[in-house]
């Protein structure tokens, strides 16, 4: 199936980019729902990340029924970014907002793709919209803490660097270039963008003006789109280099770093290639546990490291100024 967005002079004006946090959401718990993720792209990162869902119960949960596999999935969980960088907290604040008659439309077509009979969860969206909204927002909010929060430093990296390398070809090429390269699914063509795909056809009369562009860590290998007038369409594309998201970073622990940080807190940051615990840290590092926590509260307090809580536990992770600190020590 081919879908085809015209544009006018206006809406290349309006076509924009953005990092969205809900995009990463749904198309991460997308990823977790399904058995065969691709081999060396999100393996290692979903081995950490299903066991603490399904420990939550967040495998069976709002989103489990709104994200339902392959097929299309709620659109108020997507809605437009007000600025190129929205936080997650006004993302969910504007899901709290959808108007009962969209949660009604978005219903209505989650069921016609469905033989079964609505569940309670979704019977009770329909009659509470409101309460059961915030409900959703609170299970995000769980969710994003257990499954990117610890991890987002690194996707947020990749979704930048993708936006800032497509605003320069923009700049250098044309818009009409770069949207001729975001997949291999999408064409442009005499002032068309031509969509191959199975599901959401994307046409001009079913959307707002203009484009909005969101790189995707977890969208690979679709492309995914949103289409609810008058607001703009939204296409969510794989962002580049998304096949290196989770290597090791190859760091040293070198002396040059340890003697401005100490020796042990440096081996703890180079421990945290991948989010750990203080007891996982202690037993990988051979420090006792007291002391790790004491060093971690350290690190924490000067932006080297995060904490996340993940059901009993609490995560950390390194910060883009620590990849940067030992980066550039490694090289």
């Amino acid at each position: 199936m081919e879908s085809e967005l015209s544009f006018s002079a206006a809406d290349l004006a309006q076509t924009r980019f953005a990092v969205s946090p809900m995009w990463e959401v749904v198309t991460s718990f997308g990823v977790l729902r399904r058995a065969d993720v691709e081999p060396g792209l999100h393996q290692r990162w979903a081995a950490q990340v299903r066991p603490r869902l399904v420990e939550a119960g967040l495998d069976r949960g709002w989103l489990a029924e709104l994200i339902p596999g392959s097929s299309y999935l709620a659109d108020f969980l997507n809605p437009t970014p007000a600025t190129p960088f929205p936080t997650l907290d006004a993302e969910l604040d504007a899901i709290c907002r959808t108007a009962p008659e969209r949660v009604h439309i978005e219903l209505d077509i989650l069921g016609g793709k469905s033989d079964s009979r609505p569940s309670p969860r979704l019977r009770v969206l329909r009659e509470a919209p409101e309460a059961a909204l915030e409900k959703i927002a609170a299970e995000i909010r769980s969710y994003w803490e257990l499954a990117l929060a610890p991890y987002w430093a690194r996707v947020r990296d990749l979704l930048e660097a993708d936006v800032f390398h497509r605003a320069r070809q923009v700049a250098e090429h044309g818009a009409a270039h770069v949207l001729n390269e975001l997949h291999e699914t999408v064409r442009w063509d005499d002032g068309s963008l031509r969509l191959v795909r199975r599901h959401c056809a994307l046409t001009r009369d079913r959307a707002g003006s203009g484009l909005l562009l969101i790189p995707s860590a977890f969208a690979w290998p679709r492309v995914l789109t949103r289409s609810v007038p008058p607001e703009p369409p939204q296409l969510a594309y794989p962002a580049r280099g998304v096949g290196t998201l989770w290597e090791p970073r190859g760091v040293a622990a070198s002396d040059a770093v340890a003697a401005v940080i100490g020796r042990s807190r440096t081996l703890l940051l180079t421990e945290l290639d991948t989010p750990a615990s203080t007891t996982q840290l202690a037993r990988h590092s051979g420090l006792s546990a007291a002391g790790v926590s004491q060093h971690l509260t350290a690190l924490r307090d000067a932006g080297l490291v995060t904490a996340h809580r993940a059901g009993r536990s609490v995560l950390y992770a390194r910060t883009a100024v620590a990849d940067a600190l030992l980066t550039a020590q490694g090289a």
